[in-house]
């Protein structure tokens, strides 16, 4: 009877213990939606005075104009002559307007310098909670869309945190992406550090051979995975492989593109050498992530396919100004440092060459608010501010097939909208300055700093 009553106690507090674990949770998202209400404010027509907007779709800003939002849906954009009377009045006149950002390759789940092994610390439910103040930082950085490129969780948290969004439990960014990236034995999301008689999980899908590949991408997309990323060569920031060494097979590669197209699910391909990039393009992959070393006929085979490049260079800037003595990160800063003038050289051409450059900022626990800087490395490397924006929305929108529905500021989209002092198609910095966003008509974030001057009748936003 002792025993049995030892373990009711127990159980109590275990009782307990989940019952103010609960309760903590609750209050702390409780705290989250009643202490920022601005986050929760929407109604069903609002209108937003532009200063200037830049639309993304290759014109000129324009100054002065009227946009209305209706739901989550850009209804009319007009100019101030032909403005409506308002019932909600959000003025942005001494900023410039402009759609949500889109960040196409995060791993949201990852930080510290240990990535490696920081996955085998937390359970997925930990990670998740981790994985979502990040994703919720981005949206309030102007990151409206984001595309997890794999992520470190032996379940599927980026997920979670994805379809915890679109329930409507969190505010935060529209998430599309691949739970987890497929690798091969020894390859870039292998724990390639431990002795053989370790059995330690990696964060990635361990898969050699057609069959155990096409398994592998069948059970990606079973647990709500709408996008396949492929470990197509060695990495930088993974230890024991070769960024320059392809690891799959050809075969490999045309099972991975061919299973995941039965099921409308398009690949991307993390590859550095430039054999790698060609036999993954040649597969039919739709993006490229990274691109360190590609080559002239990889370029020509990129252009003629429509395939995107992400090339990702921030990162490794970032790895040098806060982690060039980090033991883990060694690989990677060695790595940067030897070759990143040939990288830039080949980014450049490609670039030159016309190939569809998006923006992905591979965010890996660095400040979010240092992502922005990606925009300023295509800058660097070849790109006008304006087509850098364009990079970062209209083209990502077109590289996740979603330019339907975001990407421009057009009537019929949704209304992911931003707003930044300054303009940022003269000084892409001005990016960095995010004073107002917008996601789905759900104001995020307004600061009081952006209402302009202007006599007006309209009653100020509040």
């Amino acid at each position: 009877m002792g025993r049995f009553r030892i373990y009711d106690i127990r159980r109590g507090r275990m009782r307990a213990r989940r019952f103010f674990t609960g309760m903590m949770i609750t209050g702390l998202g409780l705290l989250f939606l009643i202490g920022r209400p601005a986050l929760l404010t929407g109604r069903d027509v609002q209108r937003i005075f532009c200063g200037a907007m830049l639309d993304a779709r290759g014109d000129d800003a324009r100054s002065d104009v009227l946009i209305t939002v209706t739901g989550d849906r850009i209804t009319a954009i007009q100019s101030p002559a032909e403005r409506p009377r308002s019932d909600t009045f959000i003025d942005l006149g001494r900023l410039t307007v402009l759609p949500g950002l889109i960040d196409a390759h995060v791993h949201p789940l990852i930080y510290g310098d240990d990535y490696q092994i920081n996955h085998l610390k937390h359970s997925s439910a930990a990670k998740a909670l981790h994985g979502m103040k990040v994703v919720q930082e981005f949206l309030f950085n102007g990151w409206t869309t984001l595309r997890i490129a794999g992520d470190a969780d032996v379940a599927f948290a980026p997920l979670d945190i994805r379809d915890a969004i679109d329930k409507g439990l969190y505010r935060g960014p529209r998430i599309v992406g691949a739970g987890h990236y497929l690798s091969v034995t020894g390859g870039g999301g292998d724990i390639n550090f431990f002795g053989p008689e370790h059995d330690f999980l990696p964060d990635g899908l361990i898969v050699d051979g057609p069959e155990e590949v096409r398994r592998a991408v069948r059970r990606e997309i079973k647990y709500g995975s709408d996008w396949i990323k492929l470990l197509v060569t060695g990495a930088f920031m993974t230890a024991g492989d070769n960024p320059r060494d392809v690891h799959f097979s050809p075969e490999e590669l045309a099972a991975a593109v061919e299973e995941a197209a039965r099921r409308g699910v398009p690949v991307m391909a993390h590859a550095h050498s430039a054999e790698g990039v060609k036999q993954a393009v040649a597969a039919g992959v739709r993006s490229i992530e990274h691109g360190t070393f590609i080559d002239e006929e990889a370029i020509r085979m990129m252009k003629e396919r429509g395939t995107y490049l992400v090339p990702t260079v921030y990162v490794g800037e970032y790895f040098l100004e806060q982690h060039r003595d980090s033991r883990s990160l060694a690989k990677a800063v060695a790595l940067h440092i030897k070759y990143n003038k040939i990288s830039d050289d080949n980014i450049r051409r490609a670039i030159k060459a016309g190939v569809k450059v998006g923006i992905g900022t591979d965010f890996v626990g660095m400040p979010v608010p240092y992502c922005v800087r990606e925009f300023a490395q295509m800058v660097r490397l070849g790109m006008t501010p304006r087509q850098a924006l364009e990079a970062g929305t209209r083209v990502n929108a077109e590289l996740l097939m979603l330019d339907d529905k975001i990407g421009t500021i057009e009537v019929g989209k949704l209304a992911d909208i931003i707003a930044v002092r300054g303009d940022p198609t003269r000084d892409i910095a001005a990016l960095e300055k995010v004073r107002f966003v917008m996601k789905g008509g759900v104001v995020i974030r307004h600061d009081p700093e952006s209402e302009s001057l202007h006599n007006r009748k309209d009653p100020p936003y509040s």
